[in-house]
């Protein structure tokens, strides 16, 4: 691979995030009978305008793809080189998956549907899409933990253990309130989006940190890392 390619590959990492970010507030600002505190980012892709949320999730599925291919010539040599991508591929597929499939009405969007209606294999398939994207990317922090970890780089490390810790405890608070907590049913999807801003801050952070450290001069390894890939 060229340093050119990895470059743009990097690159969709790096306006992923914001492009998924911006997509979801826009049409959660303007979209009748959603309430962004209440409501799941994935009801988006319900209703007339659903498809705006659906072409969300593949576009930024597939800018992700790509990013997971640079990240293993951007990662050599050293610790999660071989690990660090293949999570990051399988964040992309879930988000792939995640609007391919879509997601069944919860918590009364669209409006005049039950809070907790009937699972639909679609849905279902949703779901289990899904996964990977609250599951493969706190593993992936970690990963990239133990690599930050040994190449001194303590800010970086620091980052990579607390992003975890938070993205996986406001997922948790938001799916107690998805599925109809008393006292979190009301702010499920603001504990939702907290999670999402997380993560998706994490990886754009860490392809632009990766373009910096040289990423198209050939070498594209982090500063210090001269360790054979895990």
């Amino acid at each position: 691979m060229t340093p050119a390619t990895t470059r743009r590959l990097l690159t969709c990492g790096a306006i992923g995030g914001p492009f998924f970010i911006v997509a979801f507030l826009v049409e959660g600002a303007t979209r009748d009978g959603y309430d962004p505190v209440r409501h799941p980012v994935s009801s988006l892709a319900l209703g007339d305008f659903g498809w705006t949320q659906t072409a969300n999730f593949l576009v930024t599925g597939t800018l992700m793809l790509a990013f997971a291919f640079g990240l293993r010539p951007a990662l050599l040599p050293g610790r999660g080189a071989r690990w660090a991508p293949l999570l990051v591929g399988m964040y992309a597929i879930g988000l792939i998956g995640a609007g391919v499939f879509v997601t069944d009405p919860v918590n009364g969007y669209p409006p005049g549907t039950p809070d907790k209606g009937a699972q639909t294999t679609v849905g279902l398939l949703h779901d289990l899409f899904s996964a990977p994207v609250f599951l493969a990317l706190p593993i992936a922090c970690f990963v990239l933990a133990r690599r930050f970890t040994g190449t001194r780089q303590v800010g970086w490390a620091v980052y990579s253990l607390v992003t975890p810790v938070l993205f996986l405890a406001t997922f948790f608070m938001a799916g107690l309130g998805f599925s109809g907590q008393e006292g979190l049913i009301e702010v499920g999807g603001l504990y939702q989006r907290l999670s999402i801003v997380i993560g998706w801050t994490y990886l754009s952070l860490l392809a632009v940190h990766l373009l910096r450290a040289g990423a198209a001069q050939g070498t594209v390894s982090l500063p210090g890392d001269r360790r054979s890939a895990a």
